[in-house]
């Protein structure tokens, strides 16, 4: 049988020229493309990238490629290199079934560490690491985690997949048109996702409908009698933080009622930023000053009411505050923080159910799946509720 190697020395042009002319990966001239074609035809060849066709381009022999991919010798760290770019450069996979991982399975799937800027934390999502472990673990599969850049995020990704330390991968902290999701998508490789993307790209996830969530809270609010309600969520550009921000205008646009632009603000996922941003808020002149601040999570709200504590202000009362994500702190603070409540142990269970199903080729009745959170109402907007 010939080999791309063969086809590009027959058509006089280099191995990737022969590639790129056959896959339609890079365009290339079309006197070469016309050649390359040619060659394929008279050799009888159709493009089905294999270990040798790696090893050629690499340089190295087709024993140096399989100890890299399988990572069962050591090599140099530049051959290493060599073999992976050579590998990324055919699209090569060395499962011959098209899984693009290797046919014996690791049980592992991969889990990349949600990125965090320093003072900020991530409570909901240390929570879905743990019932997602939990779910996974109940499979017969182990989790391996990994760390990740926000500059260069798939190359973590791309190595385990070129030495199949994995059989698939969970991604949580998504978002829009996220580089991560794109890369797996093009490479085939099975994966499930704790969000969205964009609505273009079809691939399983779980998400939370925050748009809903925030009109959810912002109409208990406006039913208390608030009118002048404002909204500290985050910097624009956030797929979730954006679909929250939504949310608010749709429960003010149904009760016909017409933000300030000065009440709303976007700042940082963190107590501090958003205590700041409540601080500006209360400075506003009495008469357009908000009586009910809506944060976007649970931390944001922690930060607000501690500010709003420290200024003698009687949350409920003076004025309302509510969260989202009812983090297990929001029901002890004073008062209790009125929030919305993800079932985060149940949505991880859906992701790794989904991940399941890619891996085994199972239909799911549903692939992309919407979640509502639930109104949790408590004594930081309505005064009537106990407070211990």
């Amino acid at each position: 049988m010939a080999t791309l190697k063969e086809v590009a020395a027959q058509a006089h042009v280099p191995l990737l020229t022969a590639y790129h002319a056959l896959s339609g990966a890079q365009a290339v001239p079309e006197a070469q493309q016309r050649s390359v074609h040619a060659a394929a035809e008279t050799l009888g060849y159709t493009l089905n990238i294999t270990i040798k066709d790696v090893a050629a381009l690499a340089g190295v022999s087709i024993a140096t490629v399989s100890y890299v991919m399988n990572n069962s010798y050591p090599v140099s760290e530049a051959t290493r290199r060599r073999v992976l770019e050579a590998a990324t450069a055919l699209n090569y996979r060395p499962n011959a079934n098209g899984r693009n991982l290797q046919a014996s399975k690791t049980r592992l799937i991969g889990y990349g560490w949600h990125n965090i800027k320093r003072g900020q934390s991530a409570p909901l999502l240390d929570r879905f690491t743990y019932w997602m472990a939990q779910a996974v673990e109940s499979y017969g599969y182990h989790v391996l985690t990994f760390a990740h850049t926000e500059d260069s995020p798939i190359d973590a990704y791309q190595e385990l997949i070129q030495t199949n330390r994995v059989d698939g991968f969970i991604l949580a902290h998504t978002n829009r048109n996220d580089a991560r999701i794109r890369h797996l998508l093009e490479a085939r490789v099975p994966f499930a996702a704790f969000g969205r993307a964009n609505d273009r790209w079809n691939f399983p996830y779980v998400d939370v409908d925050g748009r809903h969530g925030i009109a959810l809270v912002t109409s208990h609010l406006i039913s208390l009698g608030h009118t002048r309600i404002a909204l500290i969520g985050w910097p624009e550009g956030s797929l979730s933080g954006d679909a929250r921000v939504q949310g608010y205008f749709d429960a003010l646009d149904a009760a016909a009622l017409s933000p300030q632009a000065s009440w709303i603000r976007r700042v940082e996922n963190t107590s501090t930023a958003a205590a700041a941003a409540a601080a500006d808020l209360l400075a506003l002149p009495t008469q357009t000053r908000p009586t009910a601040l809506v944060c976007v999570s649970d931390l944001m709200a922690i930060g607000v009411m501690s500010y709003l504590n420290r200024c003698g202000v009687q949350i409920g009362y003076d004025i309302a505050v509510s969260g989202f994500d009812d983090d297990p702190v929001s029901e002890l603070l004073y008062p209790p923080l009125t929030t919305l409540r993800q079932p985060i142990d149940d949505l991880a269970a859906q992701v790794v159910a989904l991940l399941m199903a890619e891996l085994e080729r199972l239909p799911m009745p549903q692939r992309q799946i919407l979640v509502a959170p639930e109104l949790i109402v408590r004594a930081s907007t309505d005064p009537h509720r106990q407070v211990p």
